[in-house]
């Protein structure tokens, strides 16, 4: 079972990174022969990801499914690093992208997407309460939320803002019909 932590925490890092978002989305239930082999494509990538991390300069992922489709959010060191990881042919993502073009191409029974984001330090906030380490956390220091850091403004800007003294947070009460 996954450890949580339980109070709040934030990912700390003042490096730059690069947010990756990519999924499919499935448009026709019926095109089995179409949507299977796509959802099975990331499985090999993350694989060889995860095993080549610091040489491919990626940090993490996370899946997340949803009724007509997958998602993951990855976290790369840069975006050269990514584009030279989607672009060689001793990865596998470029043979994937071709089979995909191949078999599907435009004919819209699976639909793809990618969203890149280039974050520069300073350029993000993050926070975790009462959660496994988690997302961003997941790819750089995992930290417990105490003076300058209290605020999502602090954690943006935490050399701006004064020292905060640490406050608890009440927790909500339960009322006897939840």
């Amino acid at each position: 079972m996954t450890q949580t932590f339980p109070g709040r925490y934030t990912a700390v890092t003042e490096e730059p990174f690069v947010v990756f978002i990519i999924g499919m989305r499935i448009n026709r239930w019926w095109a089995l022969r179409k949507w299977i082999p796509t959802a099975l494509a990331m499985g090999p990538m993350l694989r060889m990801l995860y095993t080549h991390q610091q040489e491919k300069g990626f940090l993490a992922a996370r899946t997340f499914l949803y009724w007509r489709g997958v998602m993951l959010v990855q976290y790369w060191r840069s975006f050269e690093e990514l584009e030279r990881f989607a672009r060689s042919t001793d990865d596998p993502h470029l043979k994937a992208w071709q089979r995909f073009n191949k078999a599907i191409g435009g004919d819209g029974s699976v639909g793809i997407f990618h969203e890149t984001y280039t974050i520069q330090p300073g350029g993000h906030e993050t926070i975790y309460n009462n959660m496994p380490v988690f997302g961003l956390a997941s790819a750089f220091e995992h930290a417990p939320i105490a003076g300058r850091r209290h605020t999502a403004r602090g954690r943006l800007h935490p050399a701006e803002q004064p020292q905060h003294a640490d406050v608890s947070l009440p927790t909500p009460a339960l009322s006897a019909e939840a």
